[in-house]
């Protein structure tokens, strides 16, 4: 394959779409669709973001090797609703579908306008990534933007920077695009924690901080244990700008 034919093949098989591809390496959808036509290429700096997206060599992007194994660093962005399932036992389904479509609306939107990419909702639960270029600052500042727009102080933000395998999950017919690795584990792990002792609503692991170029007001809180992660962990609690 040509170099736009392979990188139309490897965000097809993510499940991503050009804008999606565009907003993690902070380019316009026109470029990607020109890359993938064959009209125009990316330069270098880009290329070595493209396989560093999809963890493939340079050389996978130019035709000369085999691919890598999907797995790239981002910041994993979760969301939920302190007791959910408390308040859907007063709802009728039709009332539920409604009360969370608005509530992902505009987490999505949140989300988009920070360049991350929307993966999965779940019950109450949002699930997002960013990566390629200040992943974490743009993470950080789009939990910001959806407590100020959202303004509930039941929702509740976890945020964790690592390692994530992006792919297709599941059965080969009904596969959806997901992602998994411990940096997504730790992100749904630590929301619990963060519910019950962040009043702020978003919590972010100390890799986060560490990603991140910009500085965030924060309370840091040491020595946090949260359950089925073994060691003592840090976590800071995100202040949000009045």
């Amino acid at each position: 394959m040509d170099l736009g034919s392979t990188i139309r093949f490897l965000r097809e098989k993510h499940g991503l779409k050009q804008i999606n591809l565009a907003n993690a390496l902070q380019v316009s959808p026109q470029a990607v669709s020109k890359w993938e036509k064959g009209a125009n290429f990316p330069d270098i700096p880009l290329l070595l973001k493209i396989a560093k997206l999809f963890d493939v060599s340079t050389d996978y992007l130019l035709g000369t090797t085999d691919a890598g194994s999907g797995i790239f660093e981002a910041t994993v962005f979760c969301s939920g609703i302190t007791h959910f399932a408390r308040r859907s036992i007063s709802m009728n389904s039709r009332e539920m579908a409604d009360y969370t479509n608005v509530l992902f609306y505009h987490l999505t939107e949140s989300a988009l306008k920070f360049d991350g990419i929307p993966v999965k909702y779940v019950g109450d639960g949002f699930l997002c990534f960013f990566s390629g270029p200040d992943h974490a600052d743009r993470a950080l500042r789009a939990a910001i933007h959806a407590k100020k727009t959202i303004q509930r102080k039941d929702l509740v933000i976890s945020l964790n920077s690592g390692n994530i395998y992006l792919g297709m999950i599941g059965h080969p017919r009904y596969a959806l695009r997901d992602i998994v690795g411990e940096a997504v584990n730790r992100a749904f792990l630590i929301i619990e924690w963060v519910s019950k002792h962040c009043p702020s609503g978003i919590g972010a692991t100390e890799e986060v901080i560490r990603s991140a170029r910009q500085l965030f007001a924060t309370t840091f809180h040491a020595g946090v244990c949260v359950e089925l992660i073994d060691e003592e962990i840090g976590i800071h609690e995100i202040s949000i700008p009045q």
